[in-house]
């Protein structure tokens, strides 16, 4: 991966988006894609879209949400501690000790997520998941007033964890779900602006908002937009390190490419052509059982109108909904290179109705 495109993913990943909190990383994300595209756009809800232009029909809509899982300040007590509630799926496990950033109204504000130390606890406590409402997000005010001075009530709290190397072409961030599908899109745009006198469609990649708390901010952009076909770029579970079981999940690894969904999220036609287009590209693809609706944005954007031809691109992610997932940059490659020449396959005689 190119330096500039390496630095690109860390300022997304880096930048704070809780869900309803998205705009410092789409600020990121509307700058780097803004001089490739024809058209730059952000709606009510928060999303924003670039749009490649060739034949109106049909529209294609690229779509990875740009929210991460958080926390919320729900109340701060006379000592000056911070009680929180979870945006989206957090792992109780995960929290007591964690240090965090708290985005208030003098930027980000350092706290620590605390817990009675173990020799405090009593036994049967030892053994039990902490309830959140019982932790507390310590900042070191001396009381009320010094913490409401630089936080507030409704403040919204990411991880203190930011995108790092790790051996090879891995790397480890907070967010990487699904910034890495925001991302995706972003670079697809870019790399897709390169060829756009070859294109048979026009092109709305969209930064979605909003998934993790529902789905709602692909179901907007999908209803304005109102695509003929849409493509979802997210993550989903590696399964190749310890403690999953492959018979209950599938066989899918880090660094053996994207994976591509089957199920009835899927329309089987545009899965034959992203399947034909891997082979002939040389593409390197993985395959997932989806027997049901997905809980990603290409659940909505089927149903949206009268139905769209929907296709699910994934990236394999280790430690999901941790503060340290991890995935392979070559995936990610190989997605933006997937979705820019299936991209160049579809025009106006393509036929989605399976027979």
């Amino acid at each position: 991966m190119e330096d500039a495109v390496f630095d690109f993913l860390k300022r997304l990943t880096d930048a704070p988006s809780p869900s309803g909190f998205e705009q410092p990383a789409q600020r990121v994300w509307r700058a780097h894609v803004e001089p490739h595209v024809d058209e730059l756009h952000t709606d009510v809800m928060g999303s924003s879209w670039g749009v490649l232009r060739g034949p109106d029909r049909p529209r294609v809509m690229l779509a990875g949400h740009v929210d991460e899982i958080g926390l919320m300040v729900r109340y701060i007590d006379d000592q000056g501690f911070l009680y929180f509630a979870p945006i989206g799926g957090v792992d109780a496990h995960l929290l007591p000790g964690q240090r965090v950033r708290v985005h208030g109204r003098e930027g980000a504000v350092t706290g620590v997520v605390g817990r009675k130390p173990i020799h405090l606890l009593e036994h049967d406590e030892r053994s039990k998941v902490a309830k959140i409402k019982d932790l507390c997000i310590d900042i070191g005010a001396a009381g009320r007033d010094e913490a409401e001075a630089r936080v507030a009530v409704g403040d919204p709290v990411t991880f203190a964890f930011e995108l790092e190397r790790l051996g090879g072409d891995r790397v480890a961030s907070r967010g990487l779900d699904d910034k890495m599908g925001s991302f995706v899109v972003a670079e697809t745009l870019r790399r897709l602006a390169e060829r756009k006198p070859d294109l048979g469609c026009t092109v709305y990649g969209v930064s979605t908002v909003q998934e993790e708390v529902g789905l709602r901010g692909a179901r907007t952009s999908a209803f304005g937009i109102d695509p003929d076909v849409g493509i979802c770029v997210e993550v989903t579970f590696a399964t190749d390190h310890p403690g999953v079981d492959k018979k209950a999940v599938g066989d899918v690894q880090v660094g053996k490419g994207p994976v591509l969904s089957r199920g009835a999220n899927i329309n089987p036609r545009l899965f034959e052509l992203l399947v034909d287009t891997a082979r002939a590209e040389g593409i390197p693809v993985q395959f997932e059982a989806a027997p049901r609706a997905t809980g990603t944005d290409a659940n909505v954007m089927q149903l949206t109108r009268a139905g769209v031809a929907t296709a699910l691109v994934e990236v394999p992610l280790r430690y999901m909904h941790t503060p340290s997932e991890v995935l392979s940059l070559s995936d990610l490659d190989h997605a933006i290179q997937l979705l820019v020449a299936v991209l160049l396959r579809i025009g106006p005689d393509r036929d989605w109705i399976p027979q």
